[in-house]
């Protein structure tokens, strides 16, 4: 009983420390330049200029639908890994 406890414990803790994350500057999503009014979402390589229209949600669409894409390629292409070890 109690093994089994302290392995359900380890399950929880691995699950919210691989959501959680360290917060390192490595892990950032995205920067806001304002000098420059520069965007740039570093999980897709995406930049734009325009900080007020980001603020004002007009670039949120351009960046969703790039994000989204880039997880769909990333998806296939390990689905295909997979087949090609099969």
């Amino acid at each position: 009983m109690m093994q089994e406890s302290l392995k359900h414990q380890q399950e929880i803790d691995f699950q919210r420390s691989s959501q959680v994350g360290s917060g390192d500057r490595s892990e950032k999503i995205r920067t806001y330049n304002f000098p420059q009014s520069r965007i740039t979402d570093h999980r897709t390589g995406l930049t734009l200029y325009g900080i007020e229209k980001m603020m004002n949600g007009e670039l949120l669409d351009q960046f969703i639908d790039k994000y989204l894409a880039t997880e769909r390629e990333e998806i296939l292409k390990e689905f295909l890994e997979g087949l090609k070890k099969e």
